[in-house]
């Protein structure tokens, strides 16, 4: 009967998993469950799906629908040369998917500092007259986040309306969660956690999936988002400070159109935690900074939508690009597309270039990156490793002197179905120029890995980093 039953559910296996599933997702649960039939069986009707619940779905597409009615700033756009004339289909895939169009007349400022983009944020608040809206992965009062949320206090006493957003098991693994959680309570502002993991109090919902957005938007007329989550850069966490480790994010402060649309996610966020649907707040669309205007669109992506908005945008650009790619991501994990698309491009004679950190504070996830490096370096994509103790944790993309995505999306396969993300393309000289300044002095920080320093590491390395790789699909 023993028998029966095993071979019964190696069967079932092949037939359901496989079902609308990567090949490489599909081999994954197959090796969890064919290993440990039990334990794998379990864990694949827990976390085998990467969709969020069917109302949460349907609020996305309500909210798509209120994104297309209340656009403003297409007209800005000037199709003329040297607007690039492979863009407009791109253009118009990020449409279809994920219902931001491009627009133009907007501004952006460029943050690499830790604290100085604190510091940043902080000041628009005490400005806010209207509303402040606030979502991040990780909320954390600490010793660097005090003046924000003393900005938050003070915005809330004159009359402001301050709404926060925390996703709840990314912010409760931090240390502080409670001490942090009193605080909101006190200063008074309306606050929800994102995507609760809480089975006694309402429906439970999957640990696995996660609100990785970072933004801050105030009053509408500005707004900043990027990589960098409302903590101290060492997470707070013993490890990190035994170590000495200490993040190094980026952020961008926009003005514009783009404003609207970066809102828009907030809107969205807000409305599948507490069934309110937020009016349109925000005046009128205030005018950039003369002579330093480009075009950006927004660009959701996660499992509110049916698609994988952001490895798609990805993937084209890296297919569309003709001279250079420079990507940023703390964590490298492609499926095989992407490997493909990158790899691609370094084929094809171009300009390819991967930054990334010389040590990692997720040992299964820097493993499984690590073993890409093998095929990127054969291919000719050239590894910049930022030097340790320091964590390399922002995330953009260049493509030719052209076009810039900055945001919070890894390049992993986690980023691509698991997280709720927000990804900004921008189109213009003027930014990948100021672009090109930030990956130069990445460069400057980091030391560039060679092949033959890859292939003489130890066997024990090899073996743990081909070993993490058979967990991507599922990490």
């Amino acid at each position: 009967m023993a028998l029966i039953i095993d071979i019964s559910i190696r069967v079932i296996a092949v037939i359901v998993v496989p079902q609308n599933r990567k090949p490489q997702t599909a081999m994954a649960w197959l090796l969890a469950i064919f290993i440990l039939p039990p334990v794998g069986i379990v864990l694949f009707l827990l976390f085998g799906s990467t969709r969020l619940p069917r109302n949460r779905r349907d609020k996305q597409e309500e909210i798509n629908t209120y994104i297309l009615e209340t656009t403003e700033g297409m007209d800005d756009v000037v199709r003329d040369p040297p607007f690039p004339p492979w863009l407009d289909p791109i253009v118009e895939l990020n449409r279809t998917l994920g219902s931001m169009p491009l627009v133009g007349g907007n501004t952006a400022d460029l943050f690499t500092e830790y604290s100085k983009s604190l510091a940043a944020m902080t000041a628009e608040l005490r400005e806010a007259t209207r509303f402040i809206h606030v979502e991040f992965y990780i909320v954390s009062y600490d010793a660097s986040t005090t003046p924000f949320f003393e900005a938050l206090e003070a915005a809330v006493t004159r009359g402001v309306k301050v709404r926060v957003l925390l996703d709840h098991v990314a912010s409760f693994r931090s240390p502080g969660y409670r001490r942090t959680i009193r605080q909101l309570k006190r200063i008074g502002v309306e606050w929800h956690l994102m995507l609760p993991v809480q089975p006694f109090r309402g429906p439970y919902l999957r640990p696995d999936l996660r609100n990785h957005r970072k933004l801050l938007v105030v009053d509408g007329r500005v707004a900043f988002t990027g990589s960098q989550n409302l903590i101290d850069r060492t997470y707070n966490k013993p490890g990190n400070l035994r170590r000495g480790l200490k993040w190094k994010d980026f952020m961008v402060r926009y003005e514009g159109p783009i404003v609207a649309g970066i809102n828009a996610l907030f809107v969205t966020d807000w409305y599948s935690e507490t069934d309110e649907l937020l009016l349109r707040e925000a005046p009128g669309v205030p005018r950039p900074r003369a002579g330093q205007t480009m075009d950006a669109q927004v660009v959701p992506s996660g499992p509110g939508f049916d698609l994988e908005n952001n490895l798609r945008l990805f993937n084209v650009l890296l297919y569309s690009a003709q001279e250079k790619v420079i990507v940023t991501s703390p964590y490298f994990v492609p499926d095989d597309s992407m490997l493909y698309a990158i790899t691609n491009a370094a084929y094809r004679g171009l300009d390819v270039q991967l930054f990334v950190s010389e040590i990692g504070d997720q040992p299964l996830v820097f493993h499984a990156q690590r073993s890409y490096y093998e095929a990127l370096l054969r291919a000719g994509v050239r590894i910049w490793l930022f030097k340790a103790p320091i964590i390399l944790h922002a995330k953009h993309v260049t493509i030719d002197d052209q076009v810039a995505v900055i945001g919070s999306s890894n390049m992993d396969m986690r980023s691509f179905t698991l997280n709720l993300e927000i990804s900004v393309m921008m189109q213009g000289a003027e930014i990948v120029r100021q672009m090109r300044e930030v990956e130069e002095s990445y460069r400057e920080e980091c030391r560039e890995l060679t092949l033959e320093e890859w292939l003489d590491r130890p066997l024990r390395s090899k073996v743990l980093d081909d070993t993490a790789r058979l967990t991507a699909a599922v990490q």
